[in-house]
């Protein structure tokens, strides 16, 4: 049995089918953990969300930055990008049944021994502290008053951590760390996200730090696998596997395997994809 963990597919959903068959998937034995983002910009993202829920408990997805945006527009919470590709998801004939699988996905999981997060975990955030606070937004979000949570999640302040916020800044806090965290400003002592800066960590701007490398990091001594930043690409650093490798603009689709045992307790599978977006000119948040 292997659990592949995939980077952001984005609504590439002819890369995935390909990927599954380059490791021979077999559901019935081997498990896929998406790290977020399944949706969006591509042009397939209505048969990503049905080939996931169609391969039932084989397939987990982590919420995403984009999922999430995919659930305000539905409840005309937000309004749709010049970039996304979601009406198809929108005018689906089983559209609320793809919505509630949505909203009801994880935004942390440990698995087999790792973190896995979407975008990233503020340094003073535990193993345990991270996958209390993604509980505690998913049961809003799997409860009645989905749109009245999804009201409140959008927006960049609070920018840092404290244990005495609570309500609608806590949970948008939480959201906006686990999905769109990058670099975070350590230049007053406090761990603040910056949500401008995208590019590689070779060309951050001065006094920003990418959240995996800020000091005294509390998940430091666990394994953490995230996707969210194109721009780093499949990568290793500091105890962190990033996965998001590009697909959508012609890069690759990666998966990390978590085997049961040597040699193949770990192997990387990185599959080249068709350019679907040029990378220039569409927002990348």
């Amino acid at each position: 049995m292997a659990t592949y963990l995939i980077g952001d597919l984005q609504g590439c959903d002819d890369a995935l089918a390909r990927l599954l068959d380059a490791v021979r998937f077999e559901p019935a034995r081997d498990r896929i953990i998406v790290l977020g983002d399944a949706v969006n910009r591509g042009a397939q993202s209505l048969a990503v969300l049905r080939r996931l829920i169609a391969l039932g408990p084989a397939a987990e997805c982590l919420l995403g930055n984009h999922d999430l945006h995919l659930l305000a527009v539905a409840h005309q919470l937000r309004r749709a990008h010049r970039s996304d590709t979601l009406q198809p998801i929108l005018d689906a004939p089983d559209r609320e049944d793809l919505l509630d699988w949505v909203r009801r996905r994880p935004l942390a999981l440990f698995e087999r021994g790792w973190l896995l997060v979407h975008a990233g975990v503020l340094p003073q955030w535990s193993v345990e502290q991270t996958l209390h606070l993604a509980g505690e937004v998913q049961s809003r979000l799997r409860g009645d008053d989905v749109a009245g949570l999804l009201a409140d999640l959008f927006g960049n302040q609070p920018d840092c951590w404290d244990d005495a916020l609570r309500g609608p800044e806590r949970w948008r806090l939480v959201v906006n760390v686990l999905t769109r965290a990058r670099y975070l400003d350590l230049r007053d002592g406090n761990a603040r996200l910056e949500f401008h800066a995208k590019q590689h960590p070779d060309r951050a701007p001065d006094g920003l730090v990418p959240w995996f490398a800020a000091p005294a990091r509390a998940t430091a001594g666990v394994p953490v696998a995230f996707g969210h930043w194109s721009t780093l690409g499949l990568r290793w650093s500091h105890g962190t596997a990033c996965l998001d490798s590009g697909c959508l603009w012609g890069g690759s689709l990666s998966a990390l395997e978590l085997g049961d045992a040597p040699p193949r307790w770990l192997r990387v599978h990185a599959l080249p994809c068709a350019r679907q977006r040029e990378p220039m000119g569409f927002r990348n948040d």
